[in-house]
């Protein structure tokens, strides 16, 4: 299961998760084409809907606290129903709150336990985050995205080259 952190534009228009441009740069990061991509992960966020632009022009605008207490529930049931054997929270927002860490270069490339999954967290894809500009946090996204394959191969799913 992934986790983001609320659909955007080009979801809403599509009606089906990552489909703009941080889904094809997470789709080139797992080495997935949309068809492996969309078979191997069930795809939910912290939120149901789009939350806007940020009002800055920069990017879409991260859901309030309220907001995201208000769909938790949809997510907890995702969960629980489901029952994953991974979960990928990408972008802060959803590894601050599923996870509770607060700084990428601190988990990055490594897992954690879930309940009885276990979570790969990634860097949000989006672009809109500095975050990616510097080399050595390009390098743990390749780390984490071999962690990330592996681990989905120990729990069974068919993932990338």
């Amino acid at each position: 299961m992934i986790v983001g952190q609320s659909p955007g534009v080009v979801e809403g228009e599509d009606r089906r998760p990552w489909r703009g441009r941080a889904g094809r740069t997470l789709r080139v990061w797992l080495r997935m084409d949309e068809d492996e991509f969309y078979e191997t992960f069930y795809c939910v966020s912290m939120t149901r809907c789009y939350p806007g632009k940020h009002p800055s022009g920069r990017g879409d605008r991260s859901p309030t606290p309220r907001e995201i207490e208000l769909c938790r529930f949809w997510l907890d049931w995702d969960l629980r129903l489901l029952r994953p054997a991974v979960v990928v929270p990408v972008g802060g927002l959803a590894i601050r709150h599923l996870l509770g860490l607060p700084r990428l270069d601190e988990c990055i490339g490594s897992v954690y336990p879930f309940g009885e999954a276990i979570a790969v967290p990634l860097p949000h894809p989006s672009g809109a985050s500095g975050w990616l500009n510097d080399p050595a946090n390009r390098k743990r996204v390749e780390g984490a995205v071999a962690v990330l394959l592996r681990e989905l191969r120990n729990a069974g799913a068919r993932a990338g080259a």
